[in-house]
């Protein structure tokens, strides 16, 4: 039997971690930074000094071969021979209060310390672990030194193992049971979807390669069962160790989830869970992390390997509520409880931002070392546009002048605090006196601004610990803007020429924004934390841009597969007789009324019309109100609840006997991600071909990809507004029986640009210039259909 590889850090944080969950100030994510610190500190420590030393021990936990592995920051030989293992710890914290919040530091360093001896020909009685902690602004060093015996080190390791092992009996149990399973599963139907097999077996061949794979595969296909099944079987042989599911919506994650649920139904065990964000699990009113207040946080590392044993031996399939549902058994936070079981999962089903967001992506999987992980990538056309924002940092001369203004008079602990705010206030106010009109682009990042932010970081750093027991009421602004004045440095640290530095004034204010303008080099660094991914959607159209975009490469994959369904199914009709342009707008609104009063007369049903702005939507909507009253109309609110959508769609009625027209806008919440099936929905309207709204932005991005490929204007603005298109005409064509159209309103959808963009399936697309065409069109497909 061939070892399993385990890390030092994987036991460690599991056997040592104990005591409370206290975030009330907490910058745990630096501790994962300073990688520079760690070469300075290697760097002055003398000859004698070895750094990144990586060690391996062949042992046996619970009767299994164990490969355990990790790597030492230092290892220091003197004169004499003695040794000491230097474990670094790089933080923005005031070092006083590191060391009581981090014990098992120490528990790593002796591993490690445990390791070297055994690799030592000639031991020597004791060896050192070193501690060494380093603050990344002030970059002052503070160590702390045990000295172990030998002895001592064999019953610190003969203990840390003998309880490792009931987790690695667990484990092992668990893999061939579901490995048995797997062996044993088939398709859980008894023929493929057109289209699925092939999806299916590209998506195997691209696991079993470790490559990439870009797919773009219409509704109606089966998508998720098509990238699970190849995926669980690739995990049942070997092939890989876990699958990250990431999706942009909830509720394409309860569609994974039934997946996995059908295919249990056949016999499948494998665990999976689905995560959630922090503010959506929390059983609290309030968000607060706060042992003090929290009785969840309160003990939570005392009780949380009870809690995960429990739900693993009695749960495959762990949804949220579940997870909630043992949290509240344990009294553990649900937050932190998932996380901690998503370790013995092999499918973690989530967001994006689990694998691509700079501050809450899963550390707990991707540390240093790459793991033999599959991440499925569905509705993959949102992907550049999260990862750009989560990569972009803005900074607001407001919240450092309005947080300045009401600590003036205060008590002398602000005098530094004070100091920072103003640095960097006055800084961005010279900064907005100095510029000529109220928008502004640099090309390079403004190292005095970076500086002047490090500095407020570190006085904003050492003020919130001083307050953490006793918070005062700016305690919650102060920490907002620590928060975001660090991701602004962590966006600074990765500054290249991917980015450019926008800045916006508006009367006094003025914003400084980081901008990622492209986010591949990003999405192709994080994917590489796998061995192999698949990137997915309806609408990955075209598919060469979204490759490039998306991280890709000409040597990865493509794939692209045609509906499954009959293409007679749906009427497309472009009305090129309206133009839609910025500057033709005001002149469009009666006809477009009437083009959509025509689309809607021919059979009573529910029809959708997308606008390009709310502004677009209203103006429209009145004139039809206005001119067929008879008609019932339902416009979308903007920042509209999670009940109020639901009740929007609930409107959606199969056995509505009347007409009714939904107004809603373009690449929003009605425009993709919803399933109305059969006659919820009969047709599609679509106004414009949903060109983003200029801005400095967006011709940033243009300027950008015309110097990097001569394309700008597509990546930018063509190529973005068309796959709204497409996700809003997808919405009517939803399974084989589903009957429906699509119009598409506006002259540009007639040119050669904007037609080669219209997917393969759409066979027959037709077009008319009038409301008398555009009758005939409809007749003759409803009167046949």
């Amino acid at each position: 039997m061939n070892p399993i590889k385990l890390s030092v850090h994987k036991i460690i944080d599991l056997v040592l971690k104990c005591g409370d969950i206290d975030n009330r100030f907490d910058d745990g994510s630096s501790m994962q930074k300073g990688s520079a610190a760690h070469r300075k500190i290697q760097k002055s420590a003398g000859d004698g000094y070895k750094k990144e030393i990586a060690l391996k021990f062949e042992t046996q936990i619970a009767n299994t071969p164990v490969l355990l592995h990790g790597r030492a920051d230092g290892i220091i030989t003197g004169p004499d021979g003695a040794v000491t293992i230097d474990e670094i710890k790089s933080t923005t914290l005031p070092l006083d209060y590191i060391f009581r919040y981090h014990p098992q530091h120490l528990g790593q360093g002796k591993c490690y310390a445990y390791m070297y001896m055994k690799t030592m020909d000639s031991p020597p009685e004791s060896i050192t672990v070193q501690l060494t902690y380093f603050q990344l602004e002030t970059e002052e060093i503070r160590r702390h030194t045990w000295s172990f015996t030998s002895h001592e080190l064999e019953e610190f390791f003969a203990d840390l193992v003998h309880k490792y092992g009931e987790w690695l009996r667990m484990e092992r149990e668990w893999k061939i049971t579901r490995d048995e399973s797997i062996t044993q599963m088939s398709f859980p139907f008894e023929t493929y979807r057109k289209g699925q097999r092939e999806l299916a077996v590209a998506v195997y061949r691209i696991i079993a390669a470790k490559k990439k794979l870009y797919a773009s595969a219409p509704t109606g296909i089966g998508k998720t069962l098509s990238a699970l099944f190849p995926s669980v079987k690739a995990i049942g042989e070997g092939k890989a160790e876990k699958v990250f599911y990431l999706t942009a919506k909830t509720v394409t994650r309860a569609v994974a989830e039934d997946a996995i649920r059908l295919m249990a139904s056949g016999g499948l065990r494998f665990k999976s869970i689905t995560l959630r964000a922090k503010d959506k699990i929390c059983i609290n009113n309030e968000q607060n992390c706060n042992p003090d207040y929290c009785p969840q946080a309160k003990g939570h590392y005392d009780r949380i390997n009870n809690a995960t044993m429990d739900i693993l031996e009695n749960a495959d399939l762990i949804t949220p509520d579940i997870t909630q549902e043992y949290a509240a058994k344990h009294k553990v936070c649900p937050h932190e409880f998932a996380l901690d079981v998503s370790l013995w999962c092999d499918l973690i089903i989530g967001d994006y931002n689990h694998v691509f967001d700079p501050s809450v992506y899963l550390r707990r999987f991707f540390g240093d070392e790459e793991g033999d992980y599959v991440f499925l990538i569905d509705e993959a056309h949102n992907l550049a546009d999260r990862v750009r924002d989560m990569y972009t940092a803005p900074l607001q001369r407001g919240a450092f002048s309005h947080i300045l203004s009401q600590l003036r008079g205060r008590d002398p602990e602000t005098s530094g605090l004070r100091k920072a705010l103003r640095a960097v206030a006055t800084y961005l106010a010279e900064m907005r006196d100095a510029l000529e009109g109220p928008n502004h682009v640099e090309k390079e990042l403004d190292a005095v601004l970076k500086m002047l932010v490090s500095t407020f970081v570190q006085a904003t750093g050492e003020w919130l610990m001083a307050k953490k027991n006793n918070p005062n009421e700016l305690y919650g602004e102060v920490l907002e803007l620590y928060f975001e004045a660090s991701h602004f440095i962590a966006i600074a640290e990765l500054y290249d020429d991917h980015y450019t530095t926008i800045i916006e004034t508006r009367g006094s204010s003025v914003i400084v924004n980081l901008f990622c303008l492209d986010p591949s080099a990003i999405i192709s660094d994080r994917l590489g934390r796998g061995k192999s991914s698949i990137l997915f959607s309806a609408t990955l159209t075209p598919l060469g841009y979204y490759r490039e975009l998306l991280g890709g490469t000409p040597e990865d994959i493509a794939l692209s597969l045609p509906s499954p369904f009959d293409p007679s199914n749906l009427l497309t009709l472009i009305h090129s007789g309206i133009s839609t342009k910025y500057t033709h707008r005001e002149s469009s609104y009666l006809p477009i009324a009437q083009s959509i009063h025509s689309a809607t007369a021919h059979k009573a049903g529910n029809y959708l019309v997308f606008f390009p702005s709310y502004e677009y939507m209203h103006k429209v909507h009145e004139l039809f109100q206005d001119n067929y009253p008879h008609v019932e109309t339902l416009p979308q609110q903007n920042d509209m609840t999670e009940d109020a959508r639901a009740a929007f769609l609930a409107r959606f009625d199969a056995d509505n006997p009347e007409t009714l027209v939904g107004f809603a806008v373009l690449g929003g919440l009605f425009s993709e991600g919803i399933d109305l099936k059969g006659d919820r929905l009969i047709g599609a309207i679509i106004v414009s071909v949903g060109l983003p709204k200029l801005s400095l932005r967006q011709d940033q991005i243009r300027d950008y990809f015309d110097r990097k490929n001569g394309q700008g204007y597509d990546f930018a603005y063509v190529y973005p507004g068309m796959n709204k298109v497409l996700q809003a005409a997808g919405r009517v064509i939803r399974s084989e029986t589903d009957t429906g159209i699509a119009l598409l309103i506006d002259s540009r959808f007639a040119t050669a640009q904007y037609r080669r963009l219209l997917p393969g399936h759409w066979s027959g697309v037709q077009t008319v210039r009038n409301i008398p065409q555009l009758d005939g069109k409809l007749n003759e497909f409803w009167m046949h259909s």
